[in-house]
């Protein structure tokens, strides 16, 4: 990792976010400025992607704008959810950055999804292209942030947790064979606002954060694993480090918000 990126992720976790730049920095080290992807307005920049259908078709307005937030519903799903998995991508790709949303369910769920969809969400990242993710492919080639919420009562079910469609990551220095790896977070409501972090340098570091607090760390996400299927072998070149990708909001036959959807590009100069 270059010297530049780890001054950069050292300031982020001693200052815990807190801490803001002098005004006496000159341009070139200022911090650099946050952008937000989501107008509130409407879903310009954005490209939803849902199994069984074309990119660029947002089938039965799964992914539309209520009340300055991307809302995911299914109210028009009239044949049942079908394996619909789908994912609304930001257009431009990024490498390192840092990414804060808020998110919280609402109490909409097809009960003819998966019951591991139940209360449950992500965001995807380092992901392949929506033009490049085939009609009958049911989940880009990507690495994800896991939202969950409570689904049983006194159950813990942490959020943050990662996910690896078609891809692998090193967790504590080896190369970890789980799908899914839980976080250290604690368990939310699923009607409760919550604040998530990710932030990525390239292909080296990945950090997880919920409400300010940091609860999953990991390295070296690449191409590799299962999950995903129906995509074009040609994407799929197992071992290539992910340096760069799309970001992409998931449905999966569970309602979600999201809002306050901002980036922070920290790409050294």
């Amino acid at each position: 990792m270059k010297s530049s990126v780890l001054a950069v992720v050292t300031a982020i976790l001693i200052c815990g976010m807190a801490c803001s730049s002098s005004k006496e920095k000159s341009d070139k080290t200022a911090a650099p400025e946050w952008q937000s992807l989501f107008n509130g307005q409407n879903l310009d920049g954005w490209v939803p992607k849902i199994h069984h259908h074309e990119t660029g078709e947002n089938y039965r307005n799964t992914f539309r704008v209520q009340d300055e937030t991307i809302l995911v519903s299914y109210d028009g799903y009239d044949e049942g959810f079908d394996e619909r998995y789908g994912h609304l991508f930001y257009e431009k790709s990024f490498s390192t950055f840092h990414l804060k949303w808020e998110y919280r369910f609402t109490d909409e769920w097809l009960e003819d999804a998966p019951s591991y969809t139940y209360r449950n969400s992500g965001i995807m990242f380092h992901s392949q292209s929506p033009e490049s993710i085939l009609k009958e492919q049911d989940w880009p080639i990507s690495v994800e942030y896991q939202m969950l919420a409570e689904a049983e009562a006194g159950v813990e079910r942490p959020t943050g947790n990662m996910c690896s469609p078609g891809t692998e990551v090193f967790f504590e220095g080896e190369m970890d064979p789980r799908h899914c790896i839980n976080s250290t977070s604690a368990t939310y409501l699923w009607d409760e606002w919550v604040k998530a972090d990710l932030i990525v340098f390239e292909d080296s570091l990945v950090i997880h954060m919920v409400n300010g607090d940091t609860v999953l760390r990991y390295t070296k996400p690449q191409i590799g694993g299962e999950v995903a299927h129906g995509f074009d072998p040609a994407v799929k070149v197992d071992g290539k480090l992910l340096k760069e990708g799309y970001i992409g909001l998931q449905s999966e036959g569970q309602g979600v918000l999201f809002r306050n959807i901002q980036i922070k590009d920290l790409s050294a100069d």
